[in-house]
């Protein structure tokens, strides 16, 4: 059964009362609760805030180095190697008692400092890729790190925008948002004025306002996050060596046991009877094995290190080594994400550039969208757009796959533009029924090419839509994309590339990469 467009749907989670209220309340009690109203916060109130309910970020649990690297003395194996040591102790075998607790201090060693370093290179990119939030502070729109948020503050999101706390929003139209990452809903989910939105969800249509009511663990996310992050999992790799190390501790208490059994029955001196048990003991032990698996996993992170892949956990190696099947989308991963327009196909005897101008106008730079871009990038005359005003932009949606704009031009002649998916735009189109099948052999050639086509059409004033023509778009294969795949495949792992995509031109990827696919959504 499917949710009500309009019913705010969260994860299940025990919340803070107060949070849920404010998640439900009249906005006048909540703007009353926050003391705050749209016109946001003061910077220093903001500071003050920052202090009282901490920064806007889901606090990691943070080992005590010392703990850590004592860690690594628990388990199985070495439990056994320490009681090899013990044993080598107390019959004073000395050199058998350094080597092998210098092999029992090697493989914590190596295992504590590669995960070191991969902590401290993890902090270093979430450094980097922390995102900014559009938040009013004293009056005016700034754009600190999402992190500093606060309740109370007021937040602008558009399309595209990952929600950086839980809000309430402000008046404004309507806006579709994914909550997939919290809810599993495939579908966005429209959202009105205050109605909440929560944090870690996307914008995929429209643009608004929103007031701050919950922060950092405090969010429905955070919440989660902290769920996930109290969750322990045991590899693959360490299942392994578990079952090598307790398979080898019974072996060699049985023999010690029996070992001991008959030297006490033969009555024979209990000293030899040790020093026989250390033997068989220390024999019984793979003393090298950690630290020869601690290396070997060290030098594969190195070498992963210098393809700019960070491995935050050893064990993780195995683990992808095991890997049969690999799932890719095309855009971005297989491909350099640098969309480029190509010449346009143009019906009857529309000059080319005034299919691209139209597309242009039925764009906007500002919301940095790789495909408005790439449009507005093949305009020859980029001063062009100039002698027009656009009046609305209605942006993307998934639900009429187009951007649709109103535009004035300087004579004061008002016409609308559309682009976006070829057969949208023709079910638009008054003149569809002549141009359809020449149209269709266009966007099939451009396909079989690897490029993407937009359809593009105008309707000037209260008239019909007239289809325009066709833009390609082309996104270049990244070039290691190639000698990835042939890696891969040569650990033979299956490659699937899986892709919403016009099935037509992930073919044609393919085809060039050499790997299969598979069409995860309907063809757009």
């Amino acid at each position: 059964m499917k949710p009500n467009a309009g019913e705010t749907k969260a994860p299940p989670s025990k919340a803070d009362p107060k949070k849920d209220e404010l998640k439900t309340l009249p906005m006048s009690e909540v703007e009353k609760r926050l003391q705050s109203s749209p016109k946001g916060l003061t910077q220093a109130e903001a500071a003050k805030r920052l202090t009282q309910y901490g920064p806007n970020e889901i606090e990691e649990k943070k080992t005590n180095p010392l703990l850590k690297f004592l860690s690594y003395f628990w388990g199985p194996i070495p439990w056994m190697i320490e009681a090899a040591v013990i044993l080598s102790g107390v019959v004073r075998h000395w050199p058998d008692f350094f080597i092998i607790f210098l092999l029992l201090l090697a493989n914590a060693a190596v295992g504590f400092w590669e995960e070191r370093e991969a902590g401290n290179a993890i902090a270093a990119l979430k450094a980097k890729l922390a995102i900014k939030a559009r938040v009013m502070r004293d009056g005016k729109w700034v754009n600190p790190p999402a992190r500093e948020l606060v309740p109370g503050d007021v937040i602008r999101v558009r399309l595209g925008d990952i929600v950086p706390a839980d809000a309430r929003l402000l008046d404004g139209d309507p806006v579709e948002v994914d909550q997939s990452a919290l809810t599993g809903e495939s579908l966005p989910a429209t959202r009105k004025p205050g109605e909440a939105v929560f944090s870690g969800s996307i914008i995929r249509r429209g643009e608004i306002g929103a007031l701050v009511y919950a922060t950092g663990a405090k969010t429905y996310f955070g919440e989660t996050a902290q769920l996930v992050q109290q969750a322990h999992s045991v590899s693959h790799f360490q299942k392994a060596v578990l079952k090598i190390g307790n398979y080898l501790i019974v072996l060699a208490v049985a023999l010690v046991a029996a070992i001991i059994t008959v030297a006490i029955y033969r009555g024979d001196p209990i000293l030899s009877t040790l020093q026989f048990a250390l033997v068989l003991t220390v024999a019984a032990i793979p003393v090298a094995m950690p630290t020869v698996l601690s290396v070997t996993m060290a030098v594969g992170a190195r070498l992963l290190a210098r393809k700019q892949a960070i491995v935050s956990r050893l064990v993780a190696i195995e683990e992808l080594a095991g890997v049969d099947v690999l799932c890719a989308d095309k855009t971005g991963t297989l491909t350099q994400n640098k969309l480029t327009l190509g010449d346009p196909f143009c019906v009857t005897d529309i000059p080319a550039e005034q299919v691209i101008l139209n597309g242009a106008l039925a764009s906007r730079a500002d919301n940095n969208d790789t495909i408005d871009l790439a449009v507005l990038g093949g305009l020859k005359d980029k001063d062009s757009l100039q002698n027009y005003e656009v009046a609305h932009f209605q942006p993307f949606d998934p639900v009429h796959k187009r951007t649709e704009a109103t535009v004035k031009a300087k004579d004061g002649k008002a016409f609308k533009v559309a682009k976006g998916a070829p057969q949208v735009i023709l079910e638009l189109a008054a003149n569809a029924g002549q141009v359809k099948p020449a149209v269709e052999k266009a966007v099939n050639e451009f396909a079989a090419r690897g490029f993407r086509s937009l359809g593009v059409a105008r309707a000037d004033g209260d008239g019909p839509w007239q289809f325009l023509g066709v833009l390609p778009l082309f996104d270049p294969p990244r070039e290691d994309a190639k000698a990835t795949i042939a890696t891969a495949r040569q650990m033979g792992v299956k490659i699937k590339m899986v892709t919403g995509d016009q099935l037509a031109i992930a073919k044609e990827t393919a085809k060039k990469l050499e790997l299969g696919t598979t069409s995860s959504t309907p063809q757009a």
